[in-house]
């Protein structure tokens, strides 16, 4: 049996949802659609297409997306978060799909996946 060192220090909040990410460099630039596979305080892994426009290795992005927060009475609001990032890695997930991680330059204010559901 293999043992694998988990390295995380933080849980991840797993969770399809939408994500808009553009070049970091260029205002004008076109905002591309991905869709989110996890997210952490400080960064996220979502899925984007391998085509021509799909993010690199060391890329500065802006990524647009929704978390889901906890409210004090028990609910869940979508928190929307706009977050400059890092390409840290990429995946390839099969010829179409590529799996983008990203580190956040500013951590979001709650660890998504360390909520309590009351």
């Amino acid at each position: 049996m293999e043992n694998i060192t988990e390295r995380r220090r933080e849980k991840r909040l797993r969770y399809n949802w939408p994500v808009w990410y553009a070049g970091k460099e260029d205002i004008d630039e076109t905002v591309l659609p991905g869709r989110m596979v996890n997210v952490s305080s400080g960064g996220a892994a979502f899925t984007c297409s391998s085509e021509e426009n799909c993010p690199h290795l060391d890329q500065w992005l802006t990524a647009h997306f929704s978390v889901p927060h906890s409210c004090p009475e028990g609910s869940f609001d979508m928190e929307g978060i706009t977050r400059v990032s890092k390409v840290c890695r990429i995946d390839r997930v099969d010829n179409e799909l590529r799996r983008i991680a990203i580190q956040f330059v500013e951590p979001l204010p709650f660890k998504p996946g360390e909520q309590e559901s009351k």
